[in-house]
């Protein structure tokens, strides 16, 4: 399927500026400029919302190549470039009418998939589970929104033959216009859940709002069990009144009544009646979540058709779908990036993108299996995989698989290959790897996670796991309510609250963060040399540390004369210190902890002016209480005297100066005072001044451990040093590979403190208490009451057990908690 701009003008029934050829032919739709593959065959649609106007980035694009564009404003300077335009109201409305239009061209069974959970864990197995008679289509990763489901359709071509899409909705109206870019045959109405209530006025409206998605379809599947869905279906009077239902249950008649549900140890037989027949599956695993999601799919296949002889083959070869990318440490000073649950074009462009990402290490690598089903003919596949490299400055490619070894010639690279994963393992060595971030990125069948031990730095089973889709989220939440024109200090000293140092700061800086904070010079080294180009002011200078400052680009925080005097003296006796050398202005509004007072502005304003080295680049100060309600009174005299101050500076100094007040509880309580830009910090890591705000802000990381040893314990026989805690029964002690020398407080112990014990593998479990006193490296719990075995993972802070509750147990605040969290601790960053 070809298309030209002057066609795709045509159908999205935009303006076209013609300063190119009008048959320029397009085939990738581009919405981030930081993800170009092949410019001159993209079209950029240029989204304009509250915080984010895509338009400024256009003449980045036209640098880069991109020609043509669909944008809702149009400037004649863009004229000169050479390129199209496609002038419309609404861009985000432009490219869903075009992906409509496109899913309009093809005539092939098309599976929707919504509901509040599970939605791309079905489609996944549903591609497992049918690739061996379909050529398939499927979105990649959870692209599932009003942006995802459009750039998914879009992939459709004429070798498939069937398609797999999910949809998403946040607020009343997004369906509407998924469906027809959709136009589901088949639909799956997985679950209903929370997820979003807060912008539905119950789940009745939710319910129905998921169901515009198949307002064309031929049939919908769903559980009978969920019975708010049930009941809503009747009342939706937009659905044909020719559809087709195809239920399942475990309580009621249904097409496929459950009958019984046996868990044992690895796997679990689902028994059912089909057509007055008995039948059952098993499946490799016990959790709930997988049993739902696995008679979904049962339902599907018996609904296309399969024997249930095909079906019972199938369900036993399903496997866990990691949905996230994770980052972790590597061996020799390595990064490692493991995405090795599929390999396809869509999850290949979006794993390189977060390569990209990282700047901790000059050289990329990228281990790459065979590309499955991908329906291309293989020198073609290939082709694309290439140049897909090259655009994103791959430097070095190690293929696996028979099909990328055919091909190797297409590859103008660093480059390696074989023929399978246990030839790549019989030639590893350690000494290959270096010095680099490797990207894993590989099909199931070709078993990554044997390369991804090897690559891996060994660590004991504790590890802190830091969701950068969260901090992204927090990030977002914040950006939403500030001014469109304030800019953004994100604080990332302390190793980022204890989340890491350069791996939080690349997520920033990619995501147009405008500035970062570090406490000394050295972390602000640190980042520099991962690759950090933003602006980065060090808040605490130590008065040997100004060279450095000047040799790696770094700006000081001045906050008393003698500062001031010895970063004058540095800058005299530096020849290649060039004039206006940035430094930011530290104000003592009430804190009084650091910065310069009222009566030492005269004084301050005549250095300034004098000094042809300094340029102010910032004043700022701090609140000391703006998270107290109590203290609003201060907090607005605080207000005031930065008001004051401010504006003696500035009117002296005769330049543009940023200045900025508020944190992260500020910029939620005292919006006014936003000024030039706002620093955020705990606010990122998802704590909130308030429990009001705390619903709109997600927990970040979760530290887990597992169980080493659970041991029967007798009544009156003591546990841990000290021997004062006594057991007034016979128990089961369970020894956890956690201590103070990990970060753990001792002041949790003889059950102050508790910990979530993960029974099975959706996420349910049941606290246990800390018994006795917590040691260097472990802590014991009493789990006579929770159905724990060795092994079993153990969740020391998360969801379950927040960083506020482990604060408020201690007394004390979550920075504390955060930043108490040992280095040693080996961190595990990933993205959904």
């Amino acid at each position: 399927m070809k298309y030209t701009i002057q066609n795709i003008s045509e159908i999205i029934n935009g303006k076209l500026l013609l300063h190119d050829d009008a048959n320029t032919e397009v085939r990738e739709l581009l919405t981030d400029s930081r993800k170009i593959i092949s410019p001159g065959l993209s079209l950029f649609f240029a989204f304009k919302g509250v915080r984010h106007d895509g338009h400024r980035f256009i003449e980045e694009l036209i640098k880069s190549g991109v020609k043509n564009f669909v944008v809702s404003e149009f400037l004649e300077k863009y004229s000169a470039a050479g390129c199209n335009f496609i002038v419309v109201d609404d861009a985000l409305a432009g490219m869903q009418t075009l992906a409509a239009h496109h899913r309009g061209q093809f005539n092939i069974p098309v599976i929707g998939i919504t509901g509040s959970n599970g939605k791309t864990i079905i489609k996944e197995w549903l591609y497992l589970l049918l690739r061996s008679e379909y050529n398939m289509v499927r979105s990649p990763k959870s692209y599932n929104s009003q942006v995802g489901v459009p750039l998914s359709v879009w992939q459709m071509n004429e070798s498939h033959t069937l398609g797999i899409f999910e949809a998403g909705i946040s607020k009343p109206g997004e369906m509407e216009k998924l469906s027809p870019i959709i136009k589901p045959t088949l639909g799956i109405f997985s679950n209903i859940g929370q997820a979003h209530d807060e912008n539905f006025k119950n789940h009745s409206q939710k319910i129905l709002e998921k169901l515009r998605l198949f307002s064309s379809a031929e049939k919908i599947i769903y559980c009978k069990d969920y019975l708010e869905v049930a009941n809503e279906i009747p009342h939706a009077d937009f659905l044909s009144p020719a559809l087709k239902f195809f239920t399942w249950s475990r309580k009621s008649k249904a097409d496929l009544q459950i009958t019984k549900v046996n868990k044992q140890a690895t796997e679990t037989t689902i028994q059912a009646i089909y057509n007055n027949r008995f039948c059952e599956i098993k499946i490799p695993f016990t959790d709930e979540a997988s049993v739902e999601n696995s008679i979904h799919c049962w339902v599907v296949m018996l609904k296309l058709g399969y024997e249930q002889e095909v079906i019972v083959e199938r369900m036993q070869l399903l496997t866990p779908i990691a949905m996230r990318l994770e980052l972790k440490e590597g061996i020799n000073n390595c990064s490692v990036i493991n995405d090795s649950y599929n390999s396809d074009l869509g999850s290949l462009s979006i794993a390189l993108d977060f390569l990209n990402q990282q700047k901790q290490h000059p050289k990329k690598t990228i281990v790459l299996s065979d590309i499955l089903q991908s329906g291309k003919d293989e020198a073609q596949l290939y082709s694309e995989v290439a140049s897909l490299l090259r655009n994103k400055n791959v430097d070095r490619l190690i293929g696996i698989g028979e099909s990328i070894s055919r091909q190797q010639n297409l590859f103008g690279l660093n480059k390696s290959f074989y023929p399978a994963t246990e030839d790549f393992l019989r030639d590893y060595s350690p000494a290959n790897f270096s010095d680099e971030t490797v990207l894993l990125k590989g099909a199931r069948p070709f078993g990554f996670e044997r390369i991804s031990k090897l690559l891996q730095q060994k660590s004991h089973e504790t590890v802190f796991e830091i969701n950068l889709n969260a901090i992204l989220h927090n990030l977002n939440y914040y950006r939403s309510r500030m001014n469109p024109s304030t800019k953004i200090m994100a604080m990332v000293k302390a190793f980022s609250y204890g989340s890491g140092s350069f791996e939080i700061a690349s997520m920033l800086q990619y995501n147009k963060t405008d500035y970062l904070a570090v406490a000394y010079a050295d972390e602000g080294v640190e980042l520099r040399k991962t690759g950090i180009t933003l602006p980065i002011m060090v808040m605490n200078p130590e008065l040997q540390s100004f060279e450095t400052m000047l040799s790696f680009n770094l700006e000081p925080e001045i906050y008393n004369f003698r500062l001031l005097n010895r970063l004058s003296e540095v800058l005299i006796k530096n020849i290649s210190a060039t004039s206006g050398f940035p430094v930011h202005i530290k104000l003592d509004t009430g804190m009084h902890r650091l910065g310069f007072v009222r009566g030492e502005l005269n004084e301050l304003i005549v250095r300034l002016k004098n000094s042809k080295r300094i340029k102010v680049q910032s004043v700022f100060s701090h609140l000391a209480a703006s998270e107290e309600a109590a203290q609003d009174d201060f907090t607005q005299r605080q207000v005031e005297e930065f008001d004051f101050m401010c504006r003696e500076i500035t009117k002296q100094l005769g330049y543009p100066v940023i200045r900025h007040l508020l944190n992260s509880a500020g910029i939620i309580r005292f919006p006014e005072a936003q000024y030039d830009m706002v620093r955020i910090g705990i606010g990122l890591h998802g704590i909130a001044p308030s429990a009001s705000e705390q619903k709109n802000l997600l927990h970040t990381g979760t530290l887990r451990t597992t169980i080493s040893q659970i041991k029967n314990i007798s009544a009156g026989e003591t546990i841990g040093y000290n021997r004062k805690a006594k057991l007034t029964r016979d128990s089961q002690i369970a020894t956890v590979a956690i201590g103070y020398a990990d970060g753990l407080n001792r002041k949790l112990g003889y059950g102050k403190g508790k910990m979530f014990v993960s029974t099975s593998g959706d996420g349910k479990g049941t606290f246990a208490p800390i018994i006795g006193s917590i040691c260097m490296d472990m802590t014991m719990l009493d789990v006579t009451d929770v159905p724990a075995r060795e092994g079993d993972e153990v969740i020391v802070l998360g969801d379950a057990y927040t960083v506020s509750d482990m604060a408020n147990d201690l007394g004390t605040i979550p920075y504390e908690i955060l930043c108490g969290i040992s280095q040693r601790v080996k961190r595990v960053y990933f993205q959904e």
